[in-house]
């Protein structure tokens, strides 16, 4: 991908919730996920591209501690939260509607874990018919393993795979 077409693409961030941050993740700890998470999001919104956090909340039980999302990125005016209640951010949420009703045909996806809920959301987005771009430094995963299988097996399969620099460079 040399270009991304600010007007037709949306930064998708998942679950970057304080104690999902703070599970110990690999290959990359919680907090540089959410640093180049941080870095994506002001990218898209100098671009005056689409930005949307998708939370978990677990179904008619209290929440855990720490299920806020990091308050560092809280949602700006004219960006959209979504809270799901299942793996992927698709389901029972109006994310897909959203993202039409914005004109949107390419998903920049960024979150934890990438092999839960970043590729659910992500398997879904290719299934409703969207380009997906993963930013392979802004997100991590439960193990290594299974973060490299995503990032090499699954995700090239339904579209690229950069890095946060490579993301932030083609969108100019």
């Amino acid at each position: 991908m040399t270009k991304i077409d600010p007007a037709t693409t949306a930064l998708v961030l998942v679950d970057l919730q304080r104690r999902i941050i703070a599970l110990p993740t690999t290959p990359h700890p919680g907090s540089a996920v959410l640093a180049n998470a941080i870095r994506l999001r002001d990218a898209f919104r100098a671009a005056g591209a689409p930005i949307v956090l998708v939370q978990a909340h677990r179904p008619n039980v209290e929440q855990p501690e720490g299920s806020e999302l990091d308050p560092a990125l809280t949602p700006a005016e004219g960006e959209e939260l979504v809270t799901k209640h299942t793996i992927g951010g698709f389901y029972g949420t109006g994310l897909d509607a959203h993202l039409r009703a914005l004109g949107v045909r390419t998903v920049v996806f960024g979150g934890i874990a990438t092999e839960m809920g970043v590729e659910s959301t992500l398997r879904a987005a290719a299934d409703h018919g969207y380009e997906t771009v993963a930013a392979a430094d802004a997100m991590t995963g439960m193990s290594a393993l299974a973060h490299e299988s995503a990032l090499t097996v699954v995700f090239p399969r339904f579209g690229e795979v950069l890095s946060t620099e490579e993301i932030v460079a083609a969108l100019g």
